[in-house]
C-alpha cells in the first residue's frame, strides 16, 4: 500500500471572473522513504496540490470535481473534518510558504510550537517521551523540552532563550525555520514542504535539507517538497514531478528526467538554470508566460508557447506515457522515445 496515493485530481476555483479549472487531472504515488520535488513555474498548481492533501483548500470557493487522495489507503476527500484533524501535524505535517501569515504574532514561539506537540503527544504519547497517564503538567513540560531540541536542529541560536520571544522578534529566516520545527515535532509519516529554503541563507538551507534527508532515512517518511530551485531537487530529492498550468508533464526518477528530458517544458527550465561553463548569452529562457486557467488553451495547455507543437496538440490533452521504468511524460513527444526504447 503506496503511502500517498492521487488520482485525477481535478480543482475548480470560483471567482467573479467565473470558474478556473487549476488542477487538471492530477496523478501522483509517493512511497515511504522518497523524497518527491515537485517544480514549475508560479500558478502551476503545486501549493494548491499540497494544501488538498492536508484538505486546507476552502471550499467554497474551491470544489474537487473529480478525483482521489489516498493517505495508506484512506481516502481524505471524504474524511470528516475530525479525522482530518487527527492527521495534521501528527501524520502528515505542513511546512507553509510564508511564515509571517503562518505563526500568530499575539503568541510566543513557544507557546505556538508546545501546542503542536501536545496535539502530536495526545495521539501519539511515545512523541513527547512520557507515559500516556502523564499529568497535563508533565506533558507540558516534555512538549516544552521537545520544542526547544526541535528549534535547536533547526538552528536557531540559543533556542532556550529565544523561546519565550515573540514571532516579530525573529528575522524572516528565523520564522522560517520555526514552521519547519513546527512541522516536524510530531514525527509525521508525510510531509509536505512548500517553499521550505526560499528565505534561508545558504548554509542554513543545507543544514535544514540535511535534516529533512536524515529524518527519511531514520524514520522512513515521504516527502513532498514543492520547489523553483532545481538545485534543491537535485541535492536533496529521490524523485521530481514537472507541474505546468496543473497538470504534472514529466515525472519519474531524479537521475532519469534530469539526465534525459523529454517535455519540452522540461527541457527548457534545466537550460534555464545557469552553470559555471555557461558563457554570457547562453543563458535561455522560456517565451511567454502560464495561461490564464479561466480560459486554458485546448489540449496541451503549454502548446502556445512549444516550438514542437502539433496540430494534434491542441485537440486533447496527451496522455502519459512510459518511456523508461521509472520516467513518464504527458506529451506526443514521448510516443517517440517511447518506441526508440522499445
Amino acid at each position: 500500500m503506496s503511502l500517498l496515493e492521487i488520482r485525477n485530481l481535478h480543482l475548480g476555483m470560483r471567482s467573479f471572473e467565473g470558474e478556473a479549472h487549476v488542477l487538471n487531472g492530477i496523478n501522483l504515488t509517493v512511497e515511504r522513504g522518497e523524497i518527491w520535488g515537485v517544480v514549475g513555474e508560479t500558478g502551476c498548481g503545486k501549493s494548491l496540490t499540497g494544501l488538498s492533501i492536508s484538505r486546507l483548500v476552502a471550499t467554497p470557493p474551491a470544489r474537487y470535481m473529480a478525483g482521489s487522495i489516498r493517505f495508506e489507503g484512506h481516502e481524505l476527500l471524504t474524511a470528516s473534518e475530525a479525522e482530518m484533524q487527527s492527521l495534521r501535524g501528527r501524520r502528515i505535517g505542513m511546512i507553509f510558504q510564508d511564515p509571517t501569515t503562518n505563526l500568530n504574532p499575539a503568541f510566543r514561539i513557544g507557546d505556538q510550537i508546545v501546542d503542536v506537540a501536545l496535539h502530536a503527544g495526545a495521539l501519539e504519547p511515545s512523541i513527547l517521551g512520557v507515559d500516556a497517564k502523564a499529568s497535563r503538567s508533565e506533558r507540558k513540560k516534555a512538549a516544552r523540552r521537545l520544542a526547544i531540541e526541535m528549534l535547536d536542529k533547526v538552528g536557531i541560536p540559543k533556542a532556550r532563550e529565544r523561546i519565550d520571544d515573540y514571532p516579530h522578534q525573529f528575522s524572516g529566516g528565523m520564522r522560517q525555520r520555526v514552521l519547519i520545527a513546527m512541522a516536524l515535532i510530531g514525527r509525521p509519516d508525510l510531509l509536505i514542504a512548500d517553499e521550505p529554503t526560499t528565505a534561508l541563507d545558504v548554509s542554513v538551507q543545507a543544514q535544514i535539507l540535511r535534516l529533512l534527508y536524515d529524518l527519511v532515512q531514520e524514520h522512513r517518511l515521504g516527502v513532498l517538497l514543492i520547489t523553483h530551485n532545481l538545485g534543491v531537487v537535485a541535492q536533496i530529492c529521490s524523485h521530481v514531478a514537472v507541474m505546468y498550468a496543473g497538470n504534472i508533464i514529466e515525472s519519474g526518477s531524479v537521475e532519469e528526467v534530469f539526465k534525459k528530458p523529454t517535455h519540452p517544458y522540461t527541457a527548457g527550465l534545466l537550460a534555464s538554470v545557469p552553470t559555471a561553463k555557461m558563457k554570457r548569452g547562453e543563458l535561455q529562457g522560456l517565451p511567454g508566460s502560464v495561461p490564464n486557467l479561466l480560459s486554458p488553451p485546448p489540449g496541451c495547455r503549454f502548446a502556445p508557447r512549444c516550438q514542437f507543437a502539433q496540430q494534434r496538440c491542441t485537440v486533447a490533452f496527451p496522455p502519459s506515457i512510459a518511456v523508461a521504468e521509472h520516467h513518464e511524460v504527458a506529451c506526443v513527444l514521448a510516443e517517440t522515445h517511447a518506441s526508440a526504447a522499445a
